[in-house]
């Protein structure tokens, strides 16, 4: 792994929760799906968790992100309750659209979440349209976009960086290249291999992270937002990752070898490596890790309770919050 760049035990213990957070609320959902008992699709994030925990452990709480149709992790990553997230899973008023916009459209303006989007794409102009914000009122907020491969052959992509360099913004266009849009290999749609080379036709800099590393991921991510906070941006970042599961839950993957996920999942499982890296270097015992595991699982225990137990969406909001205010 990277070293560990200065990183407190606390944040060290912190990033270790929030990955296993992410892992758990993922495995909880998927089972739930497959019960009968969560509407809609699911796309599950089990595999790239370094990737939004290593981000999202850099920004701070007035910094924005976008999201996609596997959103769950960012948005987590960024502050978002997992009470709340099941109760919007399971389609109830409590849930952070109130029961509205289900898996792929979670937002919540307050923690700087500016929506998952089921659109591919979709949210990487929203990003850059935050960044032109935050440059015009001065600030020193960052906008960071995270979106797949296949969203990088998208004309929003490059219209986006084109304008985001033109106009030198505070955007971090965050890649996360897990092998596949949805079914299809990257060689099939990409001759490139590394995603990141394209920020060199917009005159931007670029960075890679090992997404089984999440204090790589971390240490990258950092420069890139240091970049963008010093006026020096906007960035492309690439995280190579790899999804656990097929495109959504039911997705039968079989445009992949079951070889290939075994060595995913037993050589770079990113919580299982960053475990063993907090034991072997001391910075906490299994009995802290363990804790956090178990306080974890009751999380989504409590969690899964919440949204079960919150009320439904009443018929009369169906034509509510489809304008803003006047």
């Amino acid at each position: 792994m990277s070293s560990a760049s200065g990183l407190t035990r606390e944040q060290h213990l912190d990033m270790y929760r929030c990955m296993n957070r992410i892992r758990r609320f993922e495995e909880v959902s998927v089972d739930l799906f497959t019960q009968g008992e969560l509407p809609g699709f699911l796309h599950p994030y089990i595999g790239q968790e370094a990737s939004a925990t290593g981000v999202c452990s850099v920004l701070n709480d007035d910094d924005y992100i976008t999201s996609t149709h596997r959103g769950h992790g960012h948005v987590i990553a960024k502050g978002a309750t997992v009470n709340k997230m099941m109760a919007e899973l399971f389609g109830k008023v409590t849930g952070y659209c109130r029961g509205k916009g289900g898996s792929m459209h979670i937002m919540d303006r307050n923690l700087g979440i500016l929506g998952a989007n089921g659109i591919v794409g979709g949210g990487i102009p929203i990003a850059t349209g935050a960044g032109l914000s935050a440059k015009m009122r001065g600030t020193t907020q960052v906008a960071v976009s995270f979106f797949g491969d296949g969203a990088s052959d998208e004309g929003s992509f490059h219209e986006s960086l084109n304008l985001a360099s033109l106009h030198n913004l505070p955007v971090v266009f965050l890649v996360e290249n897990n092998g596949f849009a949805q079914s299809q290999r990257q060689c099939l749609h990409q001759k490139v291999e590394d995603i990141a080379i394209r920020a060199t036709a917009y005159n931007m800099k670029s960075l890679i992270a090992d997404g089984a590393d999440v204090l790589d991921v971390h240490e990258k991510a950092a420069q890139a937002v240091e970049w963008c906070r010093n006026g020096e941006g906007p960035v492309l970042m690439e995280v190579k990752c790899f999804r656990w599961t097929g495109h959504y839950v039911g997705d039968p993957a079989e445009y992949r070898t079951a070889e290939e996920v075994k060595y995913q999942k037993t050589e770079r499982d990113a919580i299982k490596i960053y475990g063993d890296y907090i034991l072997k270097c001391r910075i906490a015992a299994k009995s802290d890790l363990d804790q956090i595991l178990a306080e974890v699982n009751q999380e989504l225990e409590d969690a899964v309770a919440f949204g079960r137990n919150s009320e439904e969406p009443d018929l009369n909001m169906l034509l509510e919050d489809v304008f803003g205010d006047e």
